[in-house]
């Protein structure tokens, strides 16, 4: 890939939606916002145009990937949907999926923009390629977002609460310590404008991990705070969430709620059974003595939410490729369960709906053979042929947990999925 221009840049809000909307129609669109969180690489990267690409089903996903990507070593940007764990483990995922993402994507961008310290910088895949700066100082339009229909729920209230007292029976008899039980809410035969939709989602929820991501005819809109996997050089560090509390209405109300979490005993059981199966995960390709909790029970405050994360890392050998740590770790503990293979069977016992990218990752590999990966979750998804609507919300069920509360919580953390299609939470 070559390196065109660098662009001093006045307006990050402007260029990054000029530039989209310059490439809507591009098949392969995916835009990392980090939204001036720690990343040392980059504020926000956007890939568009594919000069090649690999679009493939569970079985041995990740030897293709790896292939993919040693054929090419550079910047390569993609997927990797939940159900890829039905071609590392003897499972399955048999319920209905209307949005219809590929198992595993990725792409070689055409053209690449990374945005970092007021300062674009401009990468290319032909040497004759000619980029229209003027773009970049288009003025922004302020858009509307109509969404006419009203959101459905696939689990209505009263079967969540029957389900979650169901799972705990499997946790009382020992099949499983915990697990993450997701529910459905989606609108069908709908008309959305997806890039306007992620731009105000963006604006409310402000995460870390923030895409918008397009497949063809299919969108993922995501205000994730989540990450799944980083590398960088032999360090490989993940961050599981388990553990939320709302934003107070004020300051008292935020601190009184962030110290309510961090010394919530089910919040701690949860989170910390969630680090136990990360570091069992790493302890696979980890140097002997190298996994370490490096933050347990941090509590990090975003625009809806207050979350508990602990980070977790490793070091690995030079040798230990990509595919060797992504099948020790996919898919992430914190939308599993534990024991991980367990929790994976009575995730598709319980739940009415198939998780697609839900629960999967998006990010980049670069050309290092380092990488960052998102859990996709706080996301709307959306297939613009069948104009089918879907976003999935969950959390960790334990022995010690009551049915009506996981229900509120569920509501909570889709409190901008609602405000951002105005519509009410349902009940």
């Amino acid at each position: 890939m070559q390196f065109q221009a660098h662009i001093q840049i006045s307006n990050s809000a402007v260029t990054k939606c000029g530039l989209v909307d310059l490439f809507k129609e591009a098949s392969n669109v995916l835009l990392l916002d980090g939204n001036t969180s720690e990343s040392d690489s980059f504020e926000w990267i956007l890939a568009v145009g594919s000069v090649d690409e690999i679009s493939v089903g569970t079985e041995k996903a990740f030897d293709k990937l790896q292939d993919f990507y040693d054929k090419h070593k550079e910047w390569v940007f993609g997927s990797l949907s939940y159900d890829l764990k039905n071609g590392l483990e003897n499972l399955e995922s048999s319920h209905s999926d209307r949005i219809q993402f590929p198992d595993l994507h990725f792409f070689i961008p055409k053209y690449l923009f990374v945005f970092k310290d007021n300062q674009l910088a401009i990468y290319h895949h032909e040497s004759s390629a000619v980029f229209d700066l003027e773009t970049l100082s288009r003025t922004s339009q302020e858009t509307e977002i109509y969404f006419e229909n009203s959101i459905k729920q696939r689990v209505e209230k009263q079967q969540y609460i029957t389900d979650v007292n169901l799972i705990k029976e499997h946790i009382q008899r020992g099949d499983i310590y915990e697990m993450n039980y997701c529910q459905e809410f989606y609108a069908e035969k709908t008309n959305l404008n997806p890039f306007d939709t992620f731009t105000r989602l963006n604006t409310i929820s402000k995460a870390p991990f923030s895409c918008y991501y397009k497949v063809g005819d299919k969108y993922l809109l995501s205000a994730s705070p989540e990450r799944y996997i980083k590398k960088v050089g032999n360090k490989v560090i993940s961050q599981p969430i388990k553990g939320t509390r709302k934003r107070g209405i004020d300051l008292a109300e935020d601190e009184r709620l962030k110290k309510e979490l961090y010394e919530d005993q089910k919040e701690r059981s949860e989170n910390v059974m969630i680090v136990d199966l990360v570091r069992n995960d790493l302890s696979k390709i980890a140097k002997k003595n190298s996994v370490t909790v490096d933050e347990l029970f941090g509590i990090y405050s975003f625009d809806q939410v207050h979350q508990m994360i602990s980070t977790i890392s490793c070091e690995v050998d030079e040798q230990t490729s990509l595919k060797e740590i992504f099948e020790a770790t996919f898919p992430m503990g914190s939308m599993t369960g534990a024991p991980k293979i367990s929790a994976m069977k009575l995730i598709e016992k319980f739940e009415k709906t198939k998780r697609g990218l839900y629960s999967g990752a998006v990010g980049y590999i670069n050309p290092q053979g380092d990488f960052d990966f998102n859990v996709v979750i706080r996301s709307l998804q959306y297939n613009a042929l069948n104009k089918y609507l879907s976003f999935m919300v969950g959390g960790a069920i334990t022995i010690g947990s009551d049915a009506e509360l996981e229900y509120q919580e569920c509501l909570v953390k889709a409190k901008a999925l609602f405000e951002v299609l105005d519509q009410k939470h349902a009940e």
